[in-house]
C-alpha cells in the first residue's frame, strides 16, 4: 500500500550558502542578485527532491577557500549544528570540487551535494520515458566520474537519500574503466533514440504543421499553459521540474490552421553545460521549432533575472535568433495596481494559463507569427478506401464539394501549398486538375 505524500520520510537537511564580499563583475550576471536570495531558490529545489529544511547558513567571505570554500571555523559551526539538529544532508548552494566535497564531508562528518547533484537527483525523480532516464543516467556519471577517487566505502551507499538515487549510483562500485564503458554505451544508446526521433520528426514534417516550444525558467507555468491551450493533461506541479520528457500535442489556429505545441524542460540558473550536454536530445524540440513562446512568471520578483538565465540556454542551443513571443504568466497573482500599471503596448503578452486569460490573444499571435502556408484550389480524386489522404484533407484543409463517381471519391478543396504539394506527388491520389494558388488567401 502506498504511503501517502504527507507521512512519507522526507530527509533533514541543512542549505549553505556562501558568497564573497566583493565579488568581480562578469558580464551576463547584473542584477542576478545576491547568493542569500539563491537560497531561496535552493530551497524550492531541496524540497522538491523530498527534503524538510530544518535550517539555512549563510556566510559572506572576503574569498572562497580552495580546499573547504567555507574554513575551518565555519565548517566547525556546521557540523554542530548539524549534529544538534540530527542532520545527516548538507545541499550547498554552488558546485563543489571533488577536493572541497570531501573535505567538507570529513570535516562535518555529513553526506554533502552540491546544486547540481541536487538538480539530477530531481531529474532522476521525474525521467518518466527511456529516453530521460538514459540521459538522467549519463548527466550523473559523467558529474561524479571525476569524484571517484579517495572515496573508498562512501560509494558504496546505494539509494540512500537524496543526491544518490536514479540508475547512476549503481555503477559508482565500479572501477573508471567499467564506468566509462557505460558512459559510451549510454551515449549510443542516446544517439540510437536520437535517430528514431528524428525519424519521427521527418514523419511529422510530411504532414504540413508549424511547430512552436514553450521555453522558460522552471516553474514558470509552461505545462499550465500548454494543457490549457492543448486540453491535455500534462502533470502540473508546483515543484521545479516538474516535467522532463518533452511532450507534443496539436492545437487549432484561429486561421483553423493546426500546429504542433511542444512543452519542454524548464531553465534554471547555472545549469552546468554538461546537463545541458545530456539532455540535448530532449531539447531538440526547441532547436526544431518555428516559433518559441517565452514563458516568464511575472509575479515573480526575480523573473528579469530568471529571464537572463532563460536566454542563455537559448543562446548556446543556437536558437537565440529564433522568432519568439514573449508571453508574461500568472498575472492573477498581481495586486489591480500592478495589474493597471502593465506596458501592454510593447508587443508583450500577459495572460494567466491557470484561469485562461489572454489565451485567445495569444493564439490569434500564433496565427500571426508562423510562416504562411497559402491555400490553394485543388480537384482531387481519391481511392474510396484512401481514408488517410481524405483525413489530411479534412484536418488540413476545407472540402468544398465531395462526389463519388466511378468508384472514385472527386473533391474539391482548399488546401495548404505545402499538403498541395505532398498530395501531387503522391502515387495514392491523382490531381484531376492543376493546382493554382488562392487568390490573397492565407492558411
Amino acid at each position: 500500500m502506498k504511503t501517502p505524500q504527507s507521512t512519507r520520510h522526507r530527509e533533514r537537511v541543512l542549505l549553505i550558502g556562501v558568497e564573497r564580499k566583493h565579488p568581480p563583475h562578469v558580464p551576463g550576471l547584473a542584477g542576478r542578485g545576491s547568493e542569500r536570495q539563491g537560497l531561496a531558490e535552493l530551497e524550492e529545489l531541496a524540497r522538491s527532491a523530498g527534503a524538510e529544511v530544518v535550517a539555512t547558513i549563510f556566510q559572506q567571505r572576503e574569498s572562497l577557500d580552495p580546499a573547504t570554500l567555507l574554513g575551518r571555523g565555519k565548517l566547525e559551526e556546521i557540523r554542530a549544528e548539524a549534529h544538534a539538529r540530527d542532520v545527516p544532508l548538507l545541499i550547498f548552494d554552488r558546485n563543489l570540487t571533488p577536493v572541497q566535497q570531501r573535505n567538507i564531508e570529513r570535516a562535518t562528518e555529513c553526506r554533502v551535494i552540491d546544486r547540481t547533484q541536487l538538480i539530477l537527483d530531481i531529474f532522476a525523480r521525474h525521467a518518466r520515458s527511456r529516453e530521460g532516464q538514459l540521459q538522467v543516467e549519463l548527466a550523473q556519471l559523467t558529474y561524479l566520474l571525476p569524484r571517484l577517487a579517495g572515496r573508498g566505502s562512501e560509494l558504496s551507499r546505494l539509494g540512500a537519500g537524496i543526491g544518490t538515487r536514479g540508475p547512476g549510483e549503481q555503477k559508482l562500485e565500479t572501477d573508471r574503466r567499467r564506468i566509462r564503458d557505460r558512459i559510451r554505451r549510454i551515449r549510443e544508446s542516446i544517439e540510437k533514440i536520437r535517430r528514431q526521433r528524428s525519424l519521427h520528426r521527418r514523419a511529422r514534417q510530411a504532414v504540413p504543421l508549424g511547430t512552436v516550444a514553450l521555453v522558460g525558467y522552471t516553474n514558470a507555468g509552461k505545462s499550465t499553459l500548454f494543457n490549457a491551450l492543448t486540453h491535455a493533461d500534462v502533470l502540473v506541479s508546483p515543484r521545479l521540474f516538474a516535467t522532463l520528457d518533452p511532450t507534443l500535442r496539436v492545437i487549432r489556429l484561429p486561421s483553423n490552421r493546426r500546429v504542433l505545441l511542444s512543452d519542454t524542460v524548464g531553465f534554471i540558473r547555472d545549469l552546468p553545460p554538461g546537463l545541458i550536454a545530456a539532455f540535448r536530445a530532449t531539447l531538440e524540440e526547441v532547436q526544431q521549432a518555428a516559433v518559441l513562446v517565452h514563458v516568464s512568471d511575472i509575479s515573480n520578483p526575480r523573473h528579469a533575472e530568471q529571464d537572463v538565465e532563460v536566454e542563455k540556454v537559448l543562446a548556446e542551443l543556437g536558437v537565440a535568433d529564433r522568432p519568439r513571443l514573449r508571453v508574461f504568466n500568472k498575472i492573477d497573482q498581481l495586486s489591480e495596481a500592478d495589474r493597471a500599471a502593465l506596458h501592454r503596448d510593447n508587443g508583450n503578452l500577459y495572460i494567466s494559463a491557470l484561469h485562461g486569460i489572454g489565451l485567445d490573444a495569444l493564439l490569434q499571435r500564433l496565427d500571426e507569427v508562423l510562416p504562411v502556408d497559402p491555400l490553394v484550389h485543388l480537384s482531387l480524386r481519391l481511392a474510396v478506401s484512401d481514408g488517410r489522404t481524405l483525413a489530411l484533407v479534412h484536418a488540413l484543409g476545407r472540402v468544398l464539394r465531395s462526389e463519388i463517381h466511378d468508384g472514385f471519391l472527386r473533391l474539391e478543396a482548399e488546401v495548404p501549398t505545402s499538403l498541395a504539394r505532398r498530395l501531387q506527388n503522391s502515387a495514392a491520389s491523382q490531381l484531376a486538375e492543376s493546382w493554382a494558388p488562392r487568390s490573397g488567401g492565407t492558411n
